[in-house]
């Protein structure tokens, strides 16, 4: 028996995906039905559903769930969730969809149907107050609220049946893994004590840091990288991977660290995706989730440690997986190394603080990065994919 943390809602792992001459009927069957295309988030959100990730939801969420997740984290039936998960079209579009009718969800990228899905409701919604419920801002700036504010108007509720991956085992082979897969590799492990560490960034020395601390409280750390879309700007996540992989190769012990990715888009939604994180973790078999600072943050829309204290504003029993907080960590050159500030004496004149965005900026640029802040290794890679990037858009012009 597993002494891994349970799924999300108590029961089993729900992914919506069959097996074998199930989901080869269920494939045929796609190709009868009407079409609906699908944004990249809703991909995402599908194929977490085919995996198991969003256990133990089915499908999309009616009004009823919408509204209360929106204003109390809670959906109809009184199920712990923090962010709506729902699928929108244009009213024209929705006008051909019969309550009780069954679709087909088109992947964006590979022009097959992704899922099918049975139609139990449509409704609108007031997108201004979903992203300030969700987002606390409804400034057009912000990424997620821009993504809600142009999401067609009508909302589709319904189980789904999903068809595909994506193409995500594909592409990223091994690295790609379902909550079915990690829960077995960390019993293979003899882990029952797991710390999540997610990541949208290569690592650097801070990450590396955080993530050895959790390994001294816990079994081991699963470094989950977002496979997704990301802002403009963003490293690609195969070149993230690639850099996080060699960190793992030469700066940890082995069998303290899986590296795994998942297929969703950034929402950043800061404190609630917080939320989300350690709820979908839980699948995943993770007992706890690592919360450094400014978590799934963008811009200045949320102050450092609000994704710290939303934790302390939900009820006890609303997750399994438990938050590891973790203070803003740094190179110290009066300590020596690695600190953070529960523990360094010094001042910031001591202290080497360089953000994901900082790092980013001097790779464009071909400036310096100290190695106390990036390991060498990792400098490399991303090095070598600045100078591809630079050498792509002089060829352009």
């Amino acid at each position: 028996m597993s002494n891994l943390v349970p799924p999300h809602g108590g029961g089993p792992l729900n992914p919506r995906m069959p097996a074998g001459a199930a989901l080869d009927a269920a494939r045929t069957r796609a190709q009868t039905l009407r079409k609906v295309n699908v944004s990249s988030r809703e991909r995402g959100d599908l194929i977490m559903l085919g995996i198991g990730g969003f256990t133990p939801l089915d499908g999309f969420m009616s009004r009823a769930d919408w509204l209360g997740v929106c204003e109390n984290y809670r959906t109809a039936s009184g199920l712990f969730w923090p962010i709506p998960i729902t699928l929108s079209v244009d009213t024209q579009t929705a006008d051909t969809i019969a309550i009780g009718g069954d679709i087909a969800l088109i992947d964006p990228e590979g022009g097959e149907p992704l899922a099918t899905m049975k139609v139990t409701e449509k409704y609108t919604i007031d997108k201004a107050f979903e992203c300030e419920k969700v987002f606390r801002t409804t400034d057009a700036a912000h990424p997620g609220v821009k993504m809600v504010m142009q999401q067609p108007e009508v909302n589709l509720a319904g189980p789904v049946t999903v068809l595909s991956d994506g193409g995500f085992k594909a592409k990223y082979g091994a690295l790609f893994m379902t909550p079915a897969e990690t829960r077995a590799e960390f019993t293979r492990l003899g882990w029952s004590r797991v710390a999540a560490f997610q990541t949208r960034n290569p690592m650097h020395r801070s990450h590396e840091y955080l993530a050895k601390v959790a390994i001294e409280v816990c079994d081991g750390v699963l470094v989950h990288s977002l496979l997704g879309n990301l802002k403009p700007g963003d490293i690609p996540a195969e070149v993230r991977t690639r850099a996080i992989g060699v960190l793992i190769e030469k700066y940890f012990r082995a069998g303290t660290v899986v590296q795994a990715g998942y297929p969703l888009d950034m929402r950043y939604a800061g404190p609630r995706e917080a939320l989300l994180h350690a709820l979908f973790r839980q699948n995943y078999g993770c007992s706890h989730q690592i919360i450094g600072r400014d978590h799934a943050g963008v811009g200045s829309y949320y102050g450092p440690f609000d994704a710290h204290h939303i934790f302390d504003t939900i009820p006890k029993d609303a997750l399994l997986t438990q938050p590891l907080k973790l203070d803003l960590t740094f190179w110290c050159y009066a300590c020596g190394g690695m600190a953070s500030t529960r523990t360094c004496p010094h001042t910031e004149k001591e202290q080497l603080q360089v953000s994901g965005t900082q790092l980013r900026k001097s790779l464009e640029q071909g400036a310096v990065v100290p190695a106390e802040f990036s390991r060498a290794e990792v400098l490399d890679i991303l090095r070598a994919y600045y100078a591809e990037l630079a050498g792509s858009t002089a060829a352009a012009r």
